[in-house]
């Protein structure tokens, strides 16, 4: 008999692990020193490091396969007890380490994270952008701090609005004789839904509800209305329920809200940009859309995850195809192929691998830079310092195109990645314990999740056009980092016909690439422009145009940020297998994807793009091929945060599945609990006993006489 870890084999098994180990072996570079570039810096990697640890041996917050048959009561449950372990870090650790640990438990938990996200991506951002000082200290100092006495939720979608947020009808009518606001839910349509938290968790909701003075609709703004008492009773006038099943993250308590005239005190709207004082007057914000800031956190945030959901799901998806074999070798017959060593297979996976990469560096970008655009408006408001607020203002209007450009086109693209990566797993990717069915349950949120993918883009996209209209019309400078739209005149009209990327090496020259997105942002803009004339200014009727823009948008975010952080980066060990997942990302995934704008506006000849598709894909993944293990391993994700059966370090993925499947569901366990419902089926005898003979010969003879 031959044998292996775990089992008795009477003939040898496949040995999946030893493909693997074979290919870790040799690797190129150290994944530790490759994962101080995705996590942007050997610091922060260490401390991301330290915190996967600690995800792992934590009783509590720990991961397995149990997680995957847990009931929508079972999950609520577990992550009620997750949220109180959590708050324990909370108390104890920096807001940084606590947030990267919050993003490192989204991995696998996303229900836990965004629950507890709640309150700390969405109440506290609500509270901060929106209050004063004085406010924001009462709130969230006094009161919130550390998630103590407070459990915020962020009451802004309703059930018949929720992208159009100007459109809410919930009203917030001041009452001057008591110095009050009074809520209202004033029909169905206004109810609160998709609240997280609201169905059972909250005690306060940052309410956005139209402003009512002296009978004038002052538009949305932000009110505090707390929902539950100090025993944890729902207020008079406030009705709660819970949305109930979703596709997914059942963990969070998803719930409607509706007020029937609850009054607050007038203090209780946060009055940071507008103010009522005691006799009604009202002080307007200097931008309306200050009060939708508390979105943004969560739109950066959206990138951030998309990597390192994009990074599980295609570790997973690789080591299978590198431990799967299947159908003889060619030159071999013998030996059966690795499913990774099929062109097709790598040209469906490795393009994602590049795009996890390429997403890894403006993920860390966009991290810094909200936290600046919002320090910036803070220090303004308290020095009212116009100028300087302007200034900032205008740093979180180009955060809004950048960051819902990326947050649109991501979540989009991590969805695709884990239906692609969960086929070319075949039917074990359609298994629980694999991973793939939660992951893409719970991630179709992201799609429409603070801001519709289709109408973000088309917001963003009317702000892109409408500072190309500026630009070339008016001579307006565009924001800093669309400035090339002001360029337009050079590459359209006469000039519209100029190829950009002339050789394949042009294509696999980043910056080169990038500026091939940019003049295909100003060619599409100039006809955009010019559509939008013939409709006399009518840009809703030109959706599709701008939701394009804005994925070209996304790209060049993507490819500028990942060519500047190249061109800093000195680890040579590392950086030449970088380049060729930037090369790889330009010419497998973004050519792909937008390939007909690129041969519609002559960004690529026709010769080129055959070209880069018939030798050059092939070439460019004959180099990846012999690192899939190190790229995979770079990333420095446990087997916790993997959490699949098919997917551990040790690349044993035949009995780890097999034991996981057993552990799950006990081979001793041989009747069903609705055993006797099939075996009273199967048993159920003739039908002509069942219908007692009475259509029988011998009946048919006697009652015929």
């Amino acid at each position: 008999m031959v044998s292996v870890t775990n089992r008795v084999n009477t003939s040898p098994p496949q040995n999946p692990r030893s493909l693997l180990q074979k290919e870790r072996d040799q690797s190129a570079w150290d994944p530790v020193k490759m994962n101080y570039f995705l996590e942007g810096s050997q610091q922060r990697s260490e401390a991301v490091a330290n915190i996967l640890q600690s995800l792992e041996r934590d009783p509590v917050l720990a991961v397995g396969p149990e997680s995957y048959d847990e009931t929508k009561a079972e999950q609520r449950e577990t992550t009620a007890r997750r949220i109180d372990r959590l708050m324990r870090y909370l108390e104890t650790e920096s807001t940084d380490d606590f947030h990267t640990r919050l993003s490192l438990v989204g991995i696998t938990d996303p229900g836990l994270s965004t629950r507890i996200a709640v309150h700390l991506m969405l109440w506290i951002p609500a509270i901060n952008g929106n209050g004063t000082f004085e406010q924001r200290n009462y709130w969230l100092k006094d009161k919130s701090e550390h998630i103590r006495d407070v459990y915020g939720c962020f009451g802004m979608t309703e059930l018949a609005h929720g992208s159009n947020v100007p459109g809410m009808q919930t009203t917030a009518t001041f009452d001057e004789e008591t110095d009050e606001f009074i809520i209202n839910t004033p029909h169905i349509g206004a109810t609160k839904w998709w609240i997280g938290g609201a169905a059972h968790s909250a005690t306060h909701c940052a309410t956005y509800a139209r402003l009512i003075v002296k009978g004038k609709d002052y538009g949305v703004k932000v009110f505090v209305v707390p929902l539950r008492d100090a025993d944890f009773n729902l207020n008079p006038g406030v009705t709660v329920g819970d949305i109930g099943a979703k596709m997914g993250r059942d963990g969070i308590d998803n719930g409607w809200i509706q007020y029937s005239n609850v009054r607050i005190p007038r203090f209780f709207m946060l009055q940071k940009f507008c103010q009522v004082d005691r006799n009604g007057e009202v002080t307007l914000p200097p931008l309306e859309q200050l009060s939708y800031s508390a979105l943004l956190g969560g739109r950066v945030g959206m990138v951030t995850e998309s990597y390192r959901t994009i990074a599980r799901m295609i570790t997973i998806a690789l080591r299978y195809a590198i431990g799967r074999t299947q159908f003889p070798k060619t030159g071999n017959p013998q030996e059966e192929q690795q499913i990774i060593d099929y062109s097709l297979h790598q040209r469906r996976l490795f393009p994602y691998l590049s795009a996890a990469y390429v997403i890894s560096a403006t993920a860390y970008k966009y991290a810094q830079v909200i936290k600046q655009v919002m320090h910036d408006i803070d220090a303004a408001v308290a020095d009212s310092n116009m100028k300087a607020l302007g200034k900032a203002i205008n740093d979180l209007k180009e955060l809004f195109v950048d960051s819902g450009s990326c947050k649109s086109n991501l979540t989009w693209i991590t969805a695709d990645c884990i239906a692609e990566c969960r086929q070319a797993c075949g039917g074990h990717g359609y298994s629980a314990y694999n991973g793939f069915g939660r992951a893409f349950a719970d991630w179709h949120v992201m799609c429409t999740w603070e801001g519709d993918n289709n109408i973000l883009g088309v917001h963003v996209g009317k702000s892109i056009l409408k500072q190309y209209i500026g630009a070339v019309q008016k001579g307006k400078a565009p924001s800093n980092s669309i400035k090339f739209l002001a360029e337009a005149p050079n590459y359209t009209g006469d000039k519209g016909k100029e190829t950009i990327l002339k050789t394949p090496q042009d294509v696999l020259d980043l910056n080169k690439f990038a500026r091939a997105l940019e003049v295909g942002m100003m060619r599409l803009s100039h006809r955009t422009a010019g559509k939008l004339k013939q409709n006399n200014g009518d840009l809703d009727n030109l959706g599709p145009e701008l939701v394009l823009l804005t994925r070209l948008r996304a790209h060049h975010c993507l490819i500028t940020e990942y060519a500047d952080r190249l061109a800093k980066h000195s680890d040579n060990s590392t950086k030449p297998y970088l380049e060729l997942m930037g090369q790889n990302y330009a010419a497998a995934f973004v050519l792909q994807q937008v390939s007909t704008l690129f041969l519609t506006y002559n960004l690529i000849d026709s010769e080129v793009f055959g070209d880069i598709n018939s030798d050059i894909l092939p070439a460019l993944a004959q180099k990846i091929r012999p690192h899939i293990v190190t790229y995979t391993d770079s990333f420095q994700l446990s087997d916790n945060a993997i959490n699949s059966a098919i997917g551990k370090w040790d690349g044993n993925l035949y009995e780890n599945y097999f034991n996981v499947v057993c552990q799950q569901n006990p081979p001793k366990n041989t009747h069903a609990p609705y055993s006797e419902i099939l075996e009273k089926a199967i048993a159920r005898g003739p039908l002509d006993r069942r219908d007692r003979y009475e259509k029988t010969g011998e009946a048919a003879k006697q009652l015929s006489k």
